[in-house]
C-alpha cells in the first residue's frame, strides 16, 4: 500500500512537471508569435514610409521638371519677343532715317519743279508733290508704330491714337477709339510695348482677311486694370474649327507673357471681337 501511494506521487509529480513544461512552451511560443508581428509590422511601416517618401520625392522631381519646362517656355518667348521687337526697330528706324529721308528730299525737288513749271502742268506736278507728302506721312507714322523706342516714349494711348489715325489716312477702313476713365500710364514699359503688337496684330489681320468696313477699339481704364476690346465688322469665323495662325498664335503667346486673359469671338457674317483685361504689373 505504501509503494503505492508512493508510485502515485510519483506519477503526479512528473504530470506536474509535464504541465508546467507546456505552459512554458506556450508561453514562448506566444512571445514568439508577438514578436513576428511586431516585426512583421515594423516592415510593413518601413515599406509604407518608403513608399510614401519616394513618392513624394517623385512628385517633386515632376513639379520640378514641369516648373523648369515653364520657365524655359516663358524665356523663350521672352527672346523671341526681344528679337522681333529688334527687328521691327530697325525697319522702323530704316523707314524713317532713309525712306523718310528720299521722300522727302523728292517732295522738295518737286515742290521746285512746280514753280518753274508751266500752268498745265502745275496741277499735275501739285497731286505728284501731295501724294509724296502722304507717303512722307505714312512712312513717319508707320515708322513709329514699328520702333520700340517710341512707343516707349509716347505711351500706349498715344501710339494706339497714332495706329488709328494711320488707319484713318489709309482709307481702308474706317477706325475710332473709345477711352473710357482715367488714362493709367504703365509702369512696365515691356508690356506696354506687348499689348501694343497684340493689338497691332488683330489691327492687321482685320486689314488682311477680314473685309471689314469699320473698325473699333475700346480702352477701359480701371484702378487696378486696363481693359482693351477691339471689335470689326468683318466676315469673321469659326473660332472653333480655324487654324491656329501664326497671327492668333502670337497674340496668345504675348498674352500669357503679360498674365492677361484673352479672348477672341468670331462667329461667320457677324464679325470679330478681341478682348484683354490686363492687371497693372511693376518693373
Amino acid at each position: 500500500m505504501q509503494n503505492f501511494l508512493i508510485n502515485n506521487n510519483v506519477a503526479n509529480v512528473k504530470c506536474a512537471i509535464q504541465a508546467g513544461q507546456h505552459v512554458i512552451s506556450t508561453e514562448a511560443e506566444r512571445n514568439l508569435i508577438v514578436y513576428m508581428i511586431i516585426v512583421l509590422l515594423l516592415i510593413c511601416g518601413l515599406v509604407i514610409l518608403f513608399f510614401v517618401v519616394y513618392q513624394k520625392r517623385k512628385n517633386a522631381l515632376v513639379l520640378k521638371n514641369i516648373e523648369q519646362q515653364k520657365q524655359f517656355d516663358e524665356e523663350l518667348l521672352k527672346t523671341q519677343q526681344e528679337i522681333q521687337e529688334e527687328t521691327l526697330k530697325n525697319i522702323g528706324r530704316e523707314l524713317h532715317d532713309n525712306v523718310g529721308q528720299l521722300l522727302a528730299f523728292a517732295t522738295m525737288q518737286m515742290n521746285s519743279v512746280s514753280r518753274n513749271a508751266t500752268e498745265d502742268l502745275k496741277p499735275r506736278l501739285e497731286n505728284a508733290s501731295d501724294a509724296l507728302k502722304e507717303g512722307l506721312a505714312e512712312v513717319r507714322a508707320l515708322s513709329k508704330s514699328l520702333n520700340s523706342d517710341v512707343i516707349r516714349n509716347l505711351g500706349f494711348k498715344a501710339i494706339v491714337e497714332n495706329e488709328i489715325n494711320r488707319l484713318n489716312k489709309s482709307g481702308l477702313i474706317e477706325a475710332t477709339l473709345n477711352i473710357k476713365g482715367e488714362n493709367h500710364v504703365l509702369e512696365n514699359k515691356k508690356d506696354e510695348i506687348i499689348l501694343f503688337r497684340i493689338v497691332q496684330e488683330f489691327l492687321s489681320n482685320t486689314l488682311k482677311y477680314a473685309e471689314a468696313d469699320t473698325l473699333k477699339v475700346y480702352l477701359e481704364y480701371a484702378t487696378d486694370k486696363l481693359k482693351i476690346k477691339v471689335k470689326d465688322d468683318g466676315i469673321g469665323f469659326d473660332v472653333a474649327s480655324a487654324e491656329q495662325g501664326s497671327g492668333m498664335t502670337n497674340m496668345k503667346k504675348r498674352a500669357y507673357l503679360l498674365e492677361a486673359d484673352f479672348k477672341l469671338e468670331s462667329e461667320p457674317d457677324n464679325g470679330t471681337v478681341l478682348t484683354i483685361v490686363y492687371p497693372y504689373r511693376r518693373v
